[in-house]
């Protein structure tokens, strides 16, 4: 009888404890004297006189929360480790709120002489944490990074709720190559028995299972085109792909696009007003809701501490300039003798020259009604230049190009005459036919805009699990 009811006083004890992610343990929450559970992996540990003192954090948050262990109690831990303890909360001599710990568990440990790549106190450049990418959530930054992402995400998701727009799951295998530019993944069985079995005459293997090439998607443009003469105002945001052989710092084989489309939307400044104003809305709401984890990673990005975050977003509050290809051409041209590359208006405008622009107008801009030729077919010709296309592309600080987005070919017969591949797409051709509206849209690229937003110098660095040529780990 004795030993059960020891048993239940320990039950009764430990529920007497109130668990608390480490975010919510603020004065509003919480004040001295509560008795508290946390869990979370240790940070750091510093042991003085009677004390050991051990940093953690639980993800929640960019800010660690220091446990306070009396040696008398025998308990230790390890660098690395995750843990869950019981105390009683104490206001520090800096009046913040710490935990004296009465009991602590160590619930996975940490050898660190068995390979773990993370040692205390010890920072490490990129490269070296993305040969890790199953651990560097560990890592203060690369947890902050994912936490903006997730807060962009979701700002993103509101901004376009609140403007009446209906998100779209546009497919992930798709017939036609939006782009027209052959840099499209091929979607097929690995089972041959299974392709065998479904084989036709006059398909070849390989296109068996669809009767006709499938891809992996390069873009919803088109499928939102579709799905915008009917809706109004419609949108996606997901995985898209490249095949391209490119190791660049703002290129990868799998991201993440943000696409939307606006029926009855017939003019380029209609669309830089929605691009622009999306853009200010989204990164202030960022801004307001994850500052500090922000800060964290623009500090570990900059040689100089990365700057109060408001001197770094003060293009919020001024209007993006517009020029014209030519007006852009004719500022580049003027420059030439600064640039490393040569400037010619057949060629577009690379990125070099795109941050030669950026820091020319001290903003970001756009630069519209570029030369039809070397524009998609897509994109509608300028009423007064029929050379032209009525399209833009926003440019902005460390990235280059941003947004790309165009009023789309509203006329059939143009359309149909510029069409690269009627089979395939006879079905975007009849938008024109049944109900037609002049539409507009834009996409973006989201691992830019984070690493634009978080002064990251490489876009494999702002999600979770990047893959690019020669490399697709895990």
């Amino acid at each position: 009888m004795a030993l059960l009811c020891c048993r239940a006083i320990l039950r009764f004890s430990s529920r007497s404890y109130h668990y608390y992610r480490i975010k919510d343990l603020s004065p509003d929450n919480c004040k001295p004297g509560n008795k508290v559970n946390v869990k979370g992996w240790v940070k750091s540990i510093r042991n003085m006189k009677g004390n050991l003192f051990v940093d953690i954090n639980d993800g929640s948050g960019p800010q660690n929360f220091q446990l306070v262990i009396n040696k008398e109690k025998a308990i230790d831990t390890a660098y690395g480790c995750s843990v869950d303890a019981c105390g009683v909360l104490v206001a520090s001599p800096k009046n913040q709120l710490e935990l004296h710990v009465d009991t602590l568990t160590e619930v996975g440990k940490c050898p660190l002489i068995e390979g773990y790549p993370f040692y205390p106190k010890k920072s490490y450049p990129p490269e070296y944490i993305r040969n890790h990418l199953h651990l560097r959530s560990r890592v203060n930054s690369m947890a902050s990074t994912f936490r903006v992402r997730h807060e962009a995400t979701r700002a993103f998701n509101e901004y376009l709720q609140r403007g009446g727009f209906v998100q779209i799951h546009t497919p992930v295998l798709t017939s036609n190559d939006c782009e027209g530019a052959g840099e499209a993944f091929l979607v097929k069985p690995l089972n041959e028995q299974l392709l065998k079995g479904m084989a036709k005459e006059n398909v070849p293997l390989e296109h068996a299972y669809f009767d006709r090439a499938t891809f992996l998607t390069v873009s919803g443009q088109l499928h939102l085109e579709a799905m915008v003469h009917g809706l109004d105002k419609v949108y996606t945001f997901g995985p898209t792909f490249r095949a391209e052989n490119c190791k660049s710092n703002i290129h990868l084989s799998e991201f993440y696009m943000l696409e939307l489309e606006e029926a009855f939307m017939g003019t380029l400044d209609e669309l830089t007003h929605r691009v622009e104003d999306m853009l200010k809305s989204v990164t202030k709401s960022v801004i307001d809701r994850s500052a500090a984890d922000l800060s964290v990673v623009r500090k570990s990005n900059s040689q100089d501490g990365g700057g109060q975050l408001e001197d770094c977003f003060r293009w919020i509050d001024k209007p993006f300039p517009r020029l014209t290809y030519d007006e852009a051409m004719h500022i580049l041209q003027a420059n030439e003798a600064k640039l490393k590359s040569p400037v010619r208006r057949e060629e577009g405008i690379n990125k070099e020259q795109e941050l030669f622009l950026v820091e020319h107008c001290q903003s970001p801009v756009f630069v519209c009604l570029w030369p039809k030729e070397i524009k998609s077919f897509y994109m509608r010709e300028n009423a007064q230049n029929p050379s032209l296309v009525d399209a833009l592309d926003l440019l902005v600080p460390h990235v280059g190009e941003l947004v790309g987005g165009s009023v789309r070919e509203d006329s059939y017969d143009r359309l149909q005459r510029k069409l690269p591949n009627a089979d395939v797409l006879q079905w975007y051709l009849e938008l024109r036919k049944f109900g037609s509206v002049t539409t507009a849209g834009f996409g973006m690229g989201f691992e830019r805009y984070l690493a634009w937003l978080l002064n990251v110098h490489n876009v494999k660095d702002v999600i979770p699990f990047p893959r690019w040529a020669h490399n697709c780990v895990m």
